[in-house]
Protein backbone atom coordinates (compact mmCIF):
# COMPACT_ATOMS: atom_id res chain seq x y z
CA UNK A 1 0.00 0.00 0.00
CA UNK A 2 1.46 3.33 -1.12
CA UNK A 3 0.64 6.22 1.20
CA UNK A 4 1.03 9.98 0.73
CA UNK A 5 1.01 12.01 3.96
CA UNK A 6 0.30 15.76 4.31
CA UNK A 7 1.73 17.72 7.26
CA UNK A 8 2.28 21.39 8.08
CA UNK A 9 5.59 23.20 8.54
CA UNK A 10 5.86 22.29 12.23
CA UNK A 11 5.35 18.53 11.91
CA UNK A 12 7.34 18.55 8.68
CA UNK A 13 10.40 19.81 10.58
CA UNK A 14 10.68 23.20 8.86
CA UNK A 15 10.00 25.29 11.95
CA UNK A 16 7.23 27.13 13.75
CA UNK A 17 5.20 30.20 12.91
CA UNK A 18 8.20 31.85 11.25
CA UNK A 19 7.91 29.20 8.50
CA UNK A 20 4.12 29.43 8.12
CA UNK A 21 4.58 31.08 4.70
CA UNK A 22 6.59 28.16 3.30
CA UNK A 23 5.18 26.95 -0.06
CA UNK A 24 4.28 23.34 -0.73
CA UNK A 25 7.26 21.01 -0.80
CA UNK A 26 7.76 17.27 -0.66
CA UNK A 27 10.14 14.68 0.69
CA UNK A 28 10.42 11.05 -0.23
CA UNK A 29 9.42 8.67 2.53
CA UNK A 30 7.94 9.29 5.97
CA UNK A 31 8.64 12.45 7.97
CA UNK A 32 7.81 13.18 11.61
CA UNK A 33 4.49 11.57 12.62
CA UNK A 34 4.48 9.73 9.29
CA UNK A 35 7.13 7.35 10.63
CA UNK A 36 4.79 6.15 13.39
CA UNK A 37 1.89 6.07 10.94
CA UNK A 38 3.87 3.79 8.65
CA UNK A 39 4.53 1.36 11.51
CA UNK A 40 0.89 1.31 12.59
CA UNK A 41 -0.36 0.65 9.05
CA UNK A 42 1.70 -2.57 8.94
CA UNK A 43 4.47 -4.14 6.91
CA UNK A 44 2.53 -3.89 3.65
CA UNK A 45 2.27 -0.09 3.91
CA UNK A 46 4.85 2.50 2.95
CA UNK A 47 4.69 6.28 3.17
CA UNK A 48 6.23 6.97 -0.22
CA UNK A 49 5.86 10.77 -0.12
CA UNK A 50 5.35 13.46 2.51
CA UNK A 51 3.84 16.78 1.45
CA UNK A 52 4.84 19.74 3.65
CA UNK A 53 3.32 23.21 3.50
CA UNK A 54 3.26 26.28 5.74
CA UNK A 55 -0.12 26.98 7.31
CA UNK A 56 -0.34 30.55 6.02
CA UNK A 57 0.58 29.58 2.48
CA UNK A 58 -1.86 26.66 2.53
CA UNK A 59 -4.86 28.87 3.28
CA UNK A 60 -3.81 32.04 1.47
CA UNK A 61 -2.83 30.26 -1.76
CA UNK A 62 -5.12 27.28 -1.35
CA UNK A 63 -5.99 26.81 -5.02
CA UNK A 64 -2.38 26.69 -6.20
CA UNK A 65 -1.35 24.53 -3.23
CA UNK A 66 -4.08 21.98 -3.91
CA UNK A 67 -3.36 21.90 -7.64
CA UNK A 68 0.34 21.23 -6.99
CA UNK A 69 -0.39 18.66 -4.29
CA UNK A 70 -2.85 16.83 -6.52
CA UNK A 71 -0.17 16.40 -9.19
CA UNK A 72 2.26 14.99 -6.63
CA UNK A 73 -0.30 12.55 -5.20
CA UNK A 74 -1.22 11.37 -8.69
CA UNK A 75 2.44 10.94 -9.68
CA UNK A 76 3.11 8.94 -6.51
CA UNK A 77 0.44 6.44 -7.57
CA UNK A 78 -0.97 6.56 -4.04
CA UNK A 79 -3.41 4.02 -2.65
CA UNK A 80 -4.18 6.13 0.44
CA UNK A 81 -3.95 9.83 1.30
CA UNK A 82 -3.59 10.91 4.94
CA UNK A 83 -3.57 14.43 6.42
CA UNK A 84 -2.61 15.35 9.97
CA UNK A 85 -3.14 14.92 12.85
CA UNK A 86 -3.89 18.64 13.02
CA UNK A 87 -5.16 18.78 16.61
CA UNK A 88 -6.49 22.33 17.25
CA UNK A 89 -4.43 24.10 14.55
CA UNK A 90 -7.20 25.80 12.56
CA UNK A 91 -5.28 26.73 9.41
CA UNK A 92 -3.72 23.26 9.31
CA UNK A 93 -7.16 21.64 9.69
CA UNK A 94 -8.75 23.80 7.00
CA UNK A 95 -5.98 22.99 4.53
CA UNK A 96 -6.02 19.28 5.39
CA UNK A 97 -9.79 19.05 4.93
CA UNK A 98 -9.74 20.93 1.62
CA UNK A 99 -6.90 18.80 0.27
CA UNK A 100 -8.52 15.51 1.35
CA UNK A 101 -11.84 16.44 -0.27
CA UNK A 102 -10.17 17.27 -3.60
CA UNK A 103 -7.99 14.13 -3.61
CA UNK A 104 -11.05 12.02 -2.82
CA UNK A 105 -13.14 13.53 -5.61
CA UNK A 106 -10.43 13.79 -8.29
CA UNK A 107 -8.40 10.62 -7.71
CA UNK A 108 -11.07 8.35 -6.17
CA UNK A 109 -8.71 6.89 -3.57
CA UNK A 110 -9.41 6.55 0.18
CA UNK A 111 -8.56 9.63 2.22
CA UNK A 112 -8.55 10.20 5.95
CA UNK A 113 -7.68 13.14 8.20
CA UNK A 114 -7.24 13.64 11.93
CA UNK A 115 -8.00 16.75 13.97
CA UNK A 116 -9.80 17.91 17.11
CA UNK A 117 -13.59 18.21 17.11
CA UNK A 118 -13.18 21.94 17.79
CA UNK A 119 -10.94 22.47 14.76
CA UNK A 120 -12.82 24.57 12.14
CA UNK A 121 -11.74 22.07 9.50
CA UNK A 122 -13.74 19.38 11.28
CA UNK A 123 -16.97 21.36 11.16
CA UNK A 124 -16.47 22.21 7.53
CA UNK A 125 -15.45 18.81 6.14
CA UNK A 126 -16.79 16.13 8.52
CA UNK A 127 -19.82 15.32 6.35
CA UNK A 128 -17.72 14.44 3.30
CA UNK A 129 -14.66 12.89 5.01
CA UNK A 130 -13.69 10.45 7.69
CA UNK A 131 -11.93 12.62 10.27
CA UNK A 132 -10.45 10.89 13.29
CA UNK A 133 -10.81 12.78 16.56
CA UNK A 134 -7.18 13.57 17.41
CA UNK A 135 -7.83 15.38 20.68
CA UNK A 136 -6.50 18.86 21.25
CA UNK A 137 -2.73 18.46 21.53
CA UNK A 138 0.24 16.48 20.26
CA UNK A 139 0.51 14.50 23.51
CA UNK A 140 -2.30 12.38 22.03
CA UNK A 141 -0.40 11.70 18.81
CA UNK A 142 -0.01 7.95 19.25
CA UNK A 143 -3.68 7.41 20.18
CA UNK A 144 -4.81 9.51 17.23
CA UNK A 145 -2.57 7.70 14.74
CA UNK A 146 -3.58 4.31 16.11
CA UNK A 147 -7.25 5.06 15.46
CA UNK A 148 -6.41 6.61 12.11
CA UNK A 149 -4.44 3.57 10.98
CA UNK A 150 -7.17 1.17 12.07
CA UNK A 151 -9.84 3.08 10.15
CA UNK A 152 -7.57 3.55 7.14
CA UNK A 153 -7.11 -0.23 6.84
CA UNK A 154 -10.89 -0.68 6.71
CA UNK A 155 -11.20 1.96 4.00
CA UNK A 156 -8.46 0.32 1.93
CA UNK A 157 -9.97 -3.15 2.36
CA UNK A 158 -13.47 -1.76 1.68
CA UNK A 159 -14.78 -3.16 4.94
CA UNK A 160 -17.89 -1.85 6.68
CA UNK A 161 -17.05 1.15 8.85
CA UNK A 162 -18.76 1.14 12.23
CA UNK A 163 -20.35 3.95 14.17
CA UNK A 164 -18.27 7.01 15.14
CA UNK A 165 -17.98 6.01 18.80
CA UNK A 166 -16.77 2.55 17.76
CA UNK A 167 -14.20 3.68 15.19
CA UNK A 168 -13.10 6.96 16.78
CA UNK A 169 -14.02 9.34 13.96
CA UNK A 170 -15.99 12.58 14.28
CA UNK A 171 -19.75 12.11 13.63
CA UNK A 172 -20.59 12.96 10.04
CA UNK A 173 -24.26 13.79 10.56
CA UNK A 174 -25.35 10.87 8.36
CA UNK A 175 -28.31 8.65 9.23
CA UNK A 176 -28.05 4.91 8.62
CA UNK A 177 -30.86 2.38 8.48
CA UNK A 178 -30.46 -0.58 10.83
CA UNK A 179 -32.60 -3.23 12.47
CA UNK A 180 -33.19 -2.87 16.22
CA UNK A 181 -35.18 -4.86 18.73
CA UNK A 182 -37.20 -1.98 20.19
CA UNK A 183 -39.39 0.54 18.40
CA UNK A 184 -38.63 4.28 18.48
CA UNK A 185 -41.54 4.81 20.91
CA UNK A 186 -40.16 2.22 23.33
CA UNK A 187 -36.66 3.67 23.18
CA UNK A 188 -38.01 7.18 23.68
CA UNK A 189 -40.03 6.20 26.78
CA UNK A 190 -36.99 4.45 28.24
CA UNK A 191 -34.86 7.57 27.74
CA UNK A 192 -37.51 9.81 29.32
CA UNK A 193 -37.82 7.52 32.35
CA UNK A 194 -34.04 7.39 32.71
CA UNK A 195 -33.89 11.18 32.58
CA UNK A 196 -36.62 11.54 35.22
CA UNK A 197 -34.77 9.08 37.48
CA UNK A 198 -31.49 10.93 36.80
CA UNK A 199 -30.02 7.74 35.35
CA UNK A 200 -27.51 7.77 32.47
CA UNK A 201 -28.85 7.51 28.92
CA UNK A 202 -27.60 8.27 25.43
CA UNK A 203 -29.68 10.23 22.94
CA UNK A 204 -29.83 8.95 19.37
CA UNK A 205 -29.86 12.50 17.98
CA UNK A 206 -27.53 14.97 19.65
CA UNK A 207 -28.67 18.59 19.26
CA UNK A 208 -26.23 21.42 18.71
CA UNK A 209 -25.53 23.11 22.03
CA UNK A 210 -25.08 26.85 22.38
CA UNK A 211 -23.64 28.33 25.56
CA UNK A 212 -25.85 31.08 27.01
CA UNK A 213 -24.58 34.60 26.40
CA UNK A 214 -25.70 37.05 29.10
CA UNK A 215 -26.89 40.44 27.92
CA UNK A 216 -24.41 43.16 28.91
CA UNK A 217 -25.63 46.29 30.69
CA UNK A 218 -26.76 49.17 28.49
CA UNK A 219 -24.61 52.24 27.83
CA UNK A 220 -25.42 54.81 30.49
CA UNK A 221 -24.41 57.83 28.44
CA UNK A 222 -23.98 57.48 24.66
CA UNK A 223 -22.58 61.00 24.50
CA UNK A 224 -19.45 59.76 26.26
CA UNK A 225 -19.30 56.30 24.67
CA UNK A 226 -16.59 55.02 22.35
CA UNK A 227 -18.05 52.90 19.56
CA UNK A 228 -16.65 50.48 16.97
CA UNK A 229 -18.04 49.14 13.69
CA UNK A 230 -17.69 45.44 12.83
CA UNK A 231 -19.13 43.58 9.84
CA UNK A 232 -19.24 39.94 8.74
CA UNK A 233 -20.33 41.02 5.27
CA UNK A 234 -16.84 40.81 3.78
CA UNK A 235 -16.09 44.49 3.06
CA UNK A 236 -12.33 44.84 2.47
CA UNK A 237 -10.04 47.39 0.80
CA UNK A 238 -9.34 46.83 -2.90
CA UNK A 239 -6.93 43.95 -3.35
CA UNK A 240 -8.11 42.24 -0.14
CA UNK A 241 -4.77 42.82 1.67
CA UNK A 242 -5.49 40.28 4.42
CA UNK A 243 -6.69 37.66 1.92
CA UNK A 244 -9.93 37.08 3.81
CA UNK A 245 -11.66 34.09 2.23
CA UNK A 246 -15.14 34.65 0.81
CA UNK A 247 -16.34 31.41 2.43
CA UNK A 248 -15.31 29.78 5.70
CA UNK A 249 -12.95 32.67 6.45
CA UNK A 250 -10.18 31.93 8.92
CA UNK A 251 -9.10 35.53 9.51
CA UNK A 252 -10.37 39.08 9.90
CA UNK A 253 -8.99 42.51 9.13
CA UNK A 254 -8.91 45.96 10.71
CA UNK A 255 -9.15 48.93 8.31
CA UNK A 256 -8.41 52.60 8.82
CA UNK A 257 -11.29 55.12 8.60
CA UNK A 258 -9.58 58.00 10.41
CA UNK A 259 -10.51 61.39 8.95
CA UNK A 260 -12.99 59.62 6.64
CA UNK A 261 -16.71 60.43 6.70
CA UNK A 262 -17.91 58.39 3.72
CA UNK A 263 -16.84 55.06 2.20
CA UNK A 264 -16.34 54.96 -1.55
CA UNK A 265 -16.96 51.94 -3.75
CA UNK A 266 -13.78 52.83 -5.64
CA UNK A 267 -11.74 51.92 -2.57
CA UNK A 268 -13.44 48.72 -1.42
CA UNK A 269 -14.51 45.28 -2.64
CA UNK A 270 -16.50 42.35 -1.25
CA UNK A 271 -14.96 39.03 -0.20
CA UNK A 272 -18.16 37.15 0.60
CA UNK A 273 -20.39 34.81 -1.40
CA UNK A 274 -24.05 34.07 -0.96
CA UNK A 275 -25.54 37.54 -1.50
CA UNK A 276 -25.69 40.11 -4.30
CA UNK A 277 -22.96 42.65 -3.45
CA UNK A 278 -23.74 45.20 -6.17
CA UNK A 279 -25.51 47.62 -3.82
CA UNK A 280 -22.64 47.51 -1.31
CA UNK A 281 -20.15 48.10 -4.13
CA UNK A 282 -22.17 51.18 -5.14
CA UNK A 283 -22.09 52.51 -1.57
CA UNK A 284 -20.14 50.58 1.12
CA UNK A 285 -21.87 52.69 3.80
CA UNK A 286 -24.88 50.43 3.24
CA UNK A 287 -22.93 47.67 4.97
CA UNK A 288 -20.58 49.67 7.20
CA UNK A 289 -22.61 52.80 8.10
CA UNK A 290 -19.71 55.20 8.51
CA UNK A 291 -21.59 58.17 7.06
CA UNK A 292 -24.44 57.95 9.60
CA UNK A 293 -22.05 57.34 12.49
CA UNK A 294 -20.03 60.44 11.58
CA UNK A 295 -23.28 62.45 11.57
CA UNK A 296 -24.14 61.12 15.05
CA UNK A 297 -20.61 61.90 16.20
CA UNK A 298 -20.81 65.51 14.95
CA UNK A 299 -24.24 65.95 16.53
CA UNK A 300 -22.95 64.74 19.88
CA UNK A 301 -25.29 61.74 20.01
CA UNK A 302 -22.30 59.43 20.47
CA UNK A 303 -18.97 60.30 21.99
CA UNK A 304 -16.41 58.87 19.56
CA UNK A 305 -16.20 56.38 16.71
CA UNK A 306 -13.02 54.29 16.69
CA UNK A 307 -10.90 55.08 13.64
CA UNK A 308 -10.82 51.50 12.27
CA UNK A 309 -13.58 49.03 11.38
CA UNK A 310 -13.20 45.25 11.62
CA UNK A 311 -14.35 42.91 8.86
CA UNK A 312 -14.55 39.24 7.96
CA UNK A 313 -16.82 36.90 5.96
CA UNK A 314 -19.48 34.98 7.83
CA UNK A 315 -20.44 32.65 4.98
CA UNK A 316 -20.38 28.88 5.69
CA UNK A 317 -18.21 29.38 8.73
CA UNK A 318 -17.96 26.65 11.39
CA UNK A 319 -19.06 27.74 14.85
CA UNK A 320 -15.70 26.90 16.37
CA UNK A 321 -14.00 29.26 13.92
CA UNK A 322 -16.46 32.15 14.32
CA UNK A 323 -16.21 31.86 18.10
CA UNK A 324 -12.42 32.12 17.87
CA UNK A 325 -12.55 35.20 15.64
CA UNK A 326 -15.23 36.74 17.85
CA UNK A 327 -13.03 36.30 20.92
CA UNK A 328 -10.09 37.89 19.10
CA UNK A 329 -12.18 40.88 18.04
CA UNK A 330 -13.60 41.25 21.55
CA UNK A 331 -10.11 41.20 23.06
CA UNK A 332 -9.03 43.98 20.69
CA UNK A 333 -12.11 46.05 21.59
CA UNK A 334 -11.41 45.64 25.30
CA UNK A 335 -7.79 46.72 24.92
CA UNK A 336 -8.95 49.85 23.10
CA UNK A 337 -11.54 50.73 25.72
CA UNK A 338 -14.51 50.35 23.35
CA UNK A 339 -17.85 50.77 25.13
CA UNK A 340 -20.14 49.35 22.43
CA UNK A 341 -19.99 47.67 19.03
CA UNK A 342 -22.36 47.94 16.09
CA UNK A 343 -22.23 44.64 14.19
CA UNK A 344 -23.68 44.54 10.68
CA UNK A 345 -24.41 41.53 8.52
CA UNK A 346 -26.01 40.71 5.16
Amino acid sequence: MRVVHYVNQFFGGLGGEEKAGAPLGSREGAVGPGKLLEQLLGIDAQVVLTLICGDNYAVEDQESMIAAALQKVRAANADLFVAGPCFLAGRYGMAAGALCSVVQSKLSIPVIAAMAKENPGADLYREMLYIVDSGDNAAKMQDALTRLASLAKKLIDKKVVGLPKEEGYIPRGLIRDQFVEKTAAQRLVEMVLAKVKEEPFESEMMPTAFAPVPMPPGIKDLKKARLMLITDGGLVPKGNPDKIQGSAATRWGSYNIKDCADLSGDDYEISHGGYDPQFVRQDPDRLVPLDVMRDLEREGVVGELYDEFLSTSGLANPLSNTRRMGREMAEKAKRLGIDAIILTST
